[in-house]
């Protein structure tokens, strides 16, 4: 999970660099609209998106299915 002789994990650097891609378009985006601060608010929303898309991207759990849960029940 580490990178040999460091303690920083494999793609954190990926990671750290999409979101503060995703904070700066959020700025940008926010001047446009008017309002740093709605820009900010959309840009930690996709944020945490990303978050969770790259992590399930990484994917620990590759190949996992469940039968009983195919997503469309609740």
């Amino acid at each position: 999970m580490t990178t040999p002789g460091t303690g920083w994990p494999r793609g954190r650097t990926t990671w750290i660099l999409g979101t503060v891609l995703l904070f700066a378009a959020g700025v940008l985006i926010g001047i446009l609209l008017g309002s740093v601060w709605i820009g900010l608010l959309i840009a930690a929303a996709v944020s945490m998106g990303w978050l969770l898309a790259y992590e399930s991207w990484r994917g620990r759990n590759v190949g996992i299915y469940d039968r009983d849960d195919d997503g469309a029940q609740l």
